[in-house]
């Protein structure tokens, strides 16, 4: 009987290509959920778990465990993932909104941008230094994946020690909301250099120039337009009847504005984490009494269903047998002592103040969900069928995501700390 159940199971996958897809969701979002609550469990953040198992889950078959490699090359489950990157960089958006990007004062605005030039010139150095066979291209994109940082960590230390409203806090979250901006406006123009030598276009600083500019002027234009349209666009929907008017609405200006950064040659999650920007209580708020739900509320299961898919995809895609090879452990201590010792540069912008520098400087250390999507879209990045990024590369930048986003929470505790013995002692 359970030998005929089998035989029968297989026919239906066999015949349904639904079959497999929702098989390899229930699997997903198991070890997920099992990898997140153990990471939680140690202090550290579930997206961390979520990665991890992901990175196991793909190498079983070094176990001699096999059947669960085709998730990782699954369409309609990378298809769900890239949704899942969407979904995560419009939730991170709504965490900031366009007023407290002009608020944060030129002080976290000089912390930004050493934090996104200081790595990124360093990632390229590294690369150039170590994979001397390898493209400009590819120094490139190591060096643009190094300029991400990841809000969501550090924020939840600093609330964690009942210092979310300390100086240093404002500045290092103000600064990381730029730093975002600044590197998606990098990543943005990276990925388009590297699409437009794909289709044959030369490189020149001209061509540069031009897609910075068309990237700057997308962000801050939609920014712009957004902040006096988007209230319209509630206000018409709050006539609407029914339920889940507000979230359908939110979806469709993240989902429009993903596609318009498509159009014009940006990475879509560009414009869901715009989108996100722009969005801000006031504009739904008749809505949100209406539904009596927050959007962030109506967000969260969504989240909770797709960025999981994510991250286990992201962890799955790691070939761990690439660290059998030197070079590759090599590359991966290289940047990571690029991504810490780039980020240690924000400090400079404390200098001369009374603000905490090495908190400062460690508070933008890890890259976490954000370098992940990095890392992610250069994966899918070719120059003349050739791969950017290839799985060993690949496998280096996560495991510098990793080491980053796992070392923060205690070097921002300790920091913090030191600073607050030193005055007790004082």
């Amino acid at each position: 009987m359970f030998s005929g159940f089998l035989q029968a199971s297989t026919a239906v996958i066999h015949t349904d290509p639904l079959a497999p897809v929702v098989l390899a969701l229930a699997f997903v979002l198991a070890i997920a959920k099992l990898g997140g609550d153990v990471a939680e469990r140690v202090g550290q953040p579930a997206v961390l778990g979520e990665l991890i198992v992901g990175v196991i889950a793909g190498n079983l078959s070094l176990l001699g465990i096999h059947g669960v490699q085709f998730i990782a090359t699954n369409e309609t489950l990378s298809v769900l993932a890239q949704l899942g990157a969407i979904i995560l960089l419009f939730e991170v958006g709504l965490e900031s909104t366009v007023r407290d990007m002009m608020r944060v004062g030129l002080r976290s605005l000089i912390v930004a941008v050493l934090g996104v030039v200081t790595p990124f010139a360093l990632g390229w150095w590294v690369s150039s230094l170590l994979l001397p066979q390898y493209s400009l291209y590819v120094h490139a994109f190591l060096g643009a994946a190094l300029t991400a940082t990841s809000v969501g960590i550090t924020a939840r230390v600093l609330r964690d020690l009942g210092r979310s409203q300390s100086p240093e806090a404002r500045i290092i979250l103000g600064a990381a909301v730029i730093d975002d901006v600044l590197g998606l406006v990098v990543l943005a123009a990276v990925a388009a250099v590297i699409s437009a030598a794909d289709s044959g276009t030369a490189f020149s600083y001209f061509a540069l120039a031009l897609i910075l500019g068309k990237a700057l002027l997308f962000l801050f234009g939609a920014l712009s337009i957004g902040v006096v349209f988007s209230p319209r666009l509630f206000s018409l929907a709050s006539r609407l009847r029914g339920s889940g008017v507000l979230l359908a609405t939110a979806l469709v200006f993240c989902f429009t504005l993903a596609w318009l950064a498509s159009v014009i040659g940006l990475a879509p999650i560009v414009g869901a984490y715009a989108a996100g920007l722009i969005l801000e209580d006031v504009h739904y708020r008749e809505l949100a009494v209406k539904e009596e739900r927050q959007l962030e509320e109506l967000i969260r299961p969504i989240s909770a269903f797709l960025v999981p898919v994510f991250f286990v995809l992201m962890g799955m895609r790691v070939d761990l047998t690439a660290f059998g090879r030197p070079e590759i452990v090599g590359l991966a201590a290289a940047l990571t002592v690029a991504a810490i010792v780039g980020k240690q540069a924000c400090a400079l912008g404390a200098v001369g103040t009374k603000l905490d520098w090495m908190s400062i400087g460690v508070g933008m250390i890890p890259r976490g969900e954000v370098g992940l999507i990095f890392a992610n879209i250069g994966l899918n990045l070719v120059v003349r069928g050739e791969r950017i990024i290839d799985a060993a590369t690949y496998s280096a930048v996560v495991i510098m995501v990793v080491f980053t986003t796992l070392i923060t929470p205690p070097a921002l505790k300790w920091s913090l700390n030191r600073k607050n013995d030193a005055r007790r002692e004082g």
